[in-house]
Order: C-alpha cells, then structure tokens, then sequence
C-alpha cells in the first residue's frame, strides 16, 4: 500500500498449563512464557507500532506480594522497549541474588513479569491520542483478586457515545471518553456483579469471608459477563482480558471481522491475531490452529480448563478482507495463496490495457507488500504468452524454420525490480515545494530496462488516497520513459470509510470519491450531493437499524471504469509524459480469490453492523459541512 495509512492492532495471549519449574527442567528457563510473549508480539509488529504493552499474573503466591505485572511503552519501538524494561527489571534482582538462580519457586514469588498467565498487544491508534495512557492492556484495580481486570483488544466500536451513556446511566463516571475506557468499565462493571452474586451464594452456603474467595474463583461465569457487557457492542473485535485470580477470555464480534486464532495442548494455551504467528513461535501444523468462531469466547479457567462459549449470535461471516489483501503478514499459507489469485484474476483487465502485447511490456511491484500478488500476475502473464507461443507455431505449421521455432520459445514476459524505497526521508523543509520534491525521492527506480516502446505495468496492493502515486511513485516511473504506465490495485476502489479498525474514517480522502465528485460536476449531476447531504441529516434521529448508507448515490451514475478513468487523470500532471492508466480488482474477483472473508464495506457500502451505516453518513456530513473531524 504506497499510501501509508494505520490499521489493526495485535493481541498476544499466552496460559501456561504447567508448573514454571517444567518449562525450567525442558525449556532451560522458567522464563519460557515471556520469551514466547516476546516473539508472538515481535511477529504482529505489523500490526502496531504506535504503541505495546505486556502484563502478567502469578497464580499462588503469598498475600502482600505483587501478582500483576504491567509495562507499557509509545516509544518508536515500542515493542523492543517494554522488553527491555523487563530484562532490566529481571537482571536487576537476579544480579543482587545470584543463588536463586535455579530457584524456580522463590523467582516465582519474587521476580517481577515471572507469571502463569500473559497478554501482549501492539497498537495503531485510530481513536484517542497516542499518549502513554492510550496504550493497551488497560488495568481496572482491585483488592479483590477476582475484581482486578486487565483488557486488551483489536476493536474499534462505532457506538462508542452510546456506550458511554449506558455508564453514565449504571451510576459511573469514566475517565475518559475512549472505546477502550467503555468496554474495560463495562466488563468490569457485571464482573463486579456477577462476583457480588457469588459472595452472597458463599455467605449462604456458610463460607467465611476469606474461604469464599476460592469459591468464587471456582464458579465465576465469564460468559455471562461476557454476554452482559457486550449486548449492546456494535463493531469489530477481538477482546482479550485477564481477571486477577487467574482466569482469561477472548471474545471475537459476531461478524468475525476481527481475527482471533488460538492454539491449545498440555503445555500452553496460545491466541494471537495471526495463525502463522503461532505456528512459528510455538513450531506447530497449520491444522493444530484453530481459528475462534464469531460470537464465542475462548474462556481460560484458572485451572487450565478451557471451553468455547456462545456470548453473541453469531451474524453473518464478513472478516475484514484488507487482512488478506494487505494488512496481515502474508506467510500465512491461505493469505499467501489469496494474495498470488489477487493478482492472477486481475491480469485480464492489464491484458486488455496493454492490447495483448506482453513482449512489449515491463512488470513490476510497488510497495514490497505487494510482490505476493506480483507473482500471481507473473504466472497469468506466463499462461497467456504460452497461449500466444503456442498459436505461433501452430500458424506457422511446417513452414516455421528451427531458429524462429527457438525464437518463439524464447519469448517470456519480462519482470524487474523497478523501484527500491530508499530510505524513509524526513520532511524537514517547511515550504510545500521543497516538500514535494522530497517526497518525489523517496523512491529509487532502476535504469535501463524500460524502452520507449513498452508498457510498464505496476501492480498495487491498493489505492487509498492517491497522494503518494502522485507526488512520488508516477513522476518517478515517467523518468524511465515508457509509452504507458499502467498502475493496478490488486483491491478495488475504496469509496467508503472504515469503522472497525482500519484507520480510514474522512471520507474526503479517498481518491475515488474526489474521483466520482469531479466526475458529477462534469456532468451537471452534483445536485447528488447536495440531496445525499439532506438524506443524511434528515435520518440523524433514527435508531441505527433504520439507517441506509446514502453515500452511494454518489457512485450510481458512473461506472467502475468511469471512475478508474478519472482517477487516472487526476493523477497524471502535467509534467508526467507517459499515458497514465489505472485499474482496479472488481469485487467479484476479490470474493472469488477470497472466499472466507467478505468483508467489503470500504469497497461496497454494505457495512456488517448497523453503527457502520451512521458512520459512513456522518463521515459524508463532516466533508460537506467542511469538519475536519472523525465520524466516530
């Protein structure tokens, strides 16, 4: 994605089965379950690097000791920083006690970070400023073990002022206005009551007050407050939390537009956001992840036992496409896949650009993400030309003479690497001029491969806002002096914002709706606009079921290539010499080499929860009114 834009975060959570002192006597070390948290958290840097943070809990440890750890970092490696805070800590006791150094038990109870349970997080901020604060895990204190609660997720909630209302309206009085605030605050909220519940069961069963805490450890049904809490949650998410004593939860939406993959055997229980991930770390088949089913919960009891509970109805299956296309890391056996049929089912449409003429046409990739569908459209390249080799010599029959036959099988589709991002340049300069020009160099573009006769053809893992091609990577490649640039997204247009965690909400920015605006005041059509704006202050008082996404009557008169079309002329200055055409993946290509993950919303419109329809119309309200706000 040349358009560098925040998206998902990451979550991390690991449940040692065993005693510490059998990850010692077989691993070497009883700090096994930080070194794992540490490589599940540095394998999801993709996911985040505004912010990490890391907490633990000791199970068993004698009254007056600390049995929560937590560390939190924004720092620009976050990451990299909250472990070695922890390896600071950790040398720091170790070297003042060098004879407890194969005491497993007395580092146990003394060491901070040393634990039973852990959970990690990486974060891109899409709301809320990237202060400290902001950073996840988020830490509700108690002095009741079973009432400490530690959340943290990969969410956006599109309701996130309803949510806080409800607060409000249960006698609280938040922080902070933050979704994170609103579910920490809500689940802790019936966590409180459910364990309030239970201490009343154990005075009736006549337990004292310090035997009734086991009890309520023992009967604490996290899925009840799971269910009550999440009732009214409309978004997407994977919700991971830890409660003080012990037990542990992951609760994925009921869409399934957030990941959530977890592995279990007598050893560990492992969740993180991606599956290879865990097959990496931990050395296990692909088959032995299993992916969480939307709506569930993965509950952890203290004692190791784990169940998959029903929290939410489960709706239908819309996972956030944008994983497949960009986002997630693409060693994942399927994405990988996906991603090489990306570019594959778009090559029709470069064929047809190019009028058939690979000979003449040079292939490449730009950014590096986008090489795995690169070599998709490699392959179809490869099909078609040997198609066109094929019908060569059987025109040509006995007529064709050895050496033409040797040239004919000589032909092959050219790919090169065209452009290096050099380094990541400082904008230093304050001026707008000397700004572009930086921005012009951030790319290195090789020499001597491209004729003036060919096509060059630069495929994309998508096109957001358009800047980046405009100001950098299209100047660059016209110094190369081809006869077209064609510029391919493997994804199709983004015309809509997204609300679930994609850090795409200004509608405003997207060149396909600057695209589909020029186009209505080219055709005196823009009274669409004003009727759209109307429309959606006119439903501002509807319940959310009620709204429809009119934003999409901005796209109606105009076709996808229409809009491609558009797109390329306004990306093409006038200093640019090559013909400028850009192509998108249809819709239906990308269900088709994505078929477990329909989520389309950016794409389409058609939002999986009803808060995502107020959304896009408050995102088109904040563009006509001239707010430079989000839509939630």
């Amino acid at each position: 994605m040349s358009d560098a834009i925040k998206h998902e975060c990451g979550i991390a959570l690991v449940r040692l089965k065993k005693p510490l002192q059998f990850y010692k006597d077989k691993y070497g070390s009883a700090f096994y379950g930080i070194n794992k948290m540490y490589l599940l958290m540095e394998k999801q840097h993709n996911r985040g690097q505004d912010g990490a943070g890391f907490a633990s809990i000791k199970f068993n440890i004698s009254p007056g000791t600390r049995y929560i750890s937590r560390v939190r970092s924004n720092k620009s490696q976050p990451i990299q920083d909250i472990f070695a805070q922890i390896n600071e800590r950790l040398n720091g006791v170790l070297e003042k006690n060098q004879d407890k150094l194969d005491d497993v038990a007395w580092q146990e109870e003394n060491l901070p970070y040393v634990g039973n349970l852990f959970l990690g997080h990486v974060r891109y901020g899409t709301f809320g400023k990237n202060s400290i604060e902001s950073v996840h895990p988020f830490l509700r204190q108690s002095n009741w073990k079973h009432q400490n609660l530690i959340v943290a997720g990969n969410f956006n909630m599109t309701n996130s002022k309803q949510l806080l209302e409800e607060l409000v309206e249960l006698g609280q009085h938040p922080k902070e206005f933050t979704d994170t605030v609103t579910v920490l605050e809500k689940i802790g909220h019936f966590l409180e009551e459910e364990v309030s519940q239970l201490y009343l069961e154990a005075k009736e069963k006549g337990f004292t007050k310090k035997d009734a805490s086991p009890f309520i450890e023992e009967n604490l049904d996290l899925q009840n407050v799971l269910k009550r809490s999440s009732k009214n949650w409309d978004g997407g998410y994977a919700m991971a939390g830890l409660v003080g004593h012990g037990d542990a939860f992951v609760l994925r939406d009921p869409n399934g537009i957030r990941p959530t993959y977890f592995f279990e055997d007598d050893e560990v229980v492992v969740v993180a956001s991606e599956r290879p991930v865990i097959q990496t770390v931990f050395n296990v088949a692909i088959e032995d992840v299993q992916e969480l089913e939307r709506g569930h919960a993965l509950i952890i009891k203290k004692s190791g036992v784990t169940s998959i509970k029903k929290v939410l109805e489960p709706r239908e299956k819309k996972s956030c496409s944008f994983e497949r296309i960009y986002f997630s890391r693409g060693s994942d056996a399927s994405i990988y896949q996906e991603r090489k049929n990306l570019g594959k089912f778009v090559f029709p449409q470069i064929l047809k650009s190019i009028d058939n003429d690979i000979s003449n046409s040079v292939f490449s990739f730009i950014p590096n993400t986008a090489e795995t569908s690169f070599y998709g459209m490699t392959e179809a390249a490869e099909d078609i030309l040997n198609e066109q080799k094929t019908a060569k010599i059987l025109s040509g029959g006995k007529s064709l003479s050895a050496q033409r036959v040797t040239e004919i099988l000589s032909e092959r589709p050219r790919f090169e690497k065209i452009a290096i991002k050099d380094a990541k340049l400082r904008t230093f300069i304050a001026d707008d001029s000397s700004r572009d020009d930086l921005v012009a160099h951030v790319y290195d573009v090789t020499y001597g491969v491209v004729k003036p006769t060919d096509n060059l053809v630069i495929i994309d893992d998508s096109i957001v806002r358009g800047t980046t091609l405009k100001k950098s990577i299209i100047k660059i490649l016209d110094r190369l002096s081809p006869k077209k640039i064609v510029v391919v997204s493997s994804a199709p247009q983004i015309r809509y914002p997204d609300c679930y965690g994609i850090d795409m909400a200004r509608i405003e920015d997207f060149i396909a709706f600057k695209a589909a605006l020029e186009l209505l005041k080219e055709t005196n059509q823009y009274h669409i606009v004003d009727t759209v704006y109307k429309k959606a202050i006119d439903q501002r008082e509807k319940v959310d079921a009620e709204i429809i996404n009119y934003v999409k009557e901005i796209y109606i008169p105009f076709t996808t290539e229409q809009v491609s079309e558009k797109i390329a002329q306004m990306l093409k200055t006038n200093d640019i010499n090559a013909e400028v055409e850009v192509i998108y993946q249809s819709v239906d290509n990308l269900h088709k080499a994505c078929p477990d993950n329909l989520g389309d919303w950016y794409f389409t419109g058609d939002y999986p929860t009803h808060g995502g329809h107020r959304v896009v119309n408050e995102a088109f309200i904040n563009f006509y009114e001239g707010n430079n706000k989000r839509a939630y």
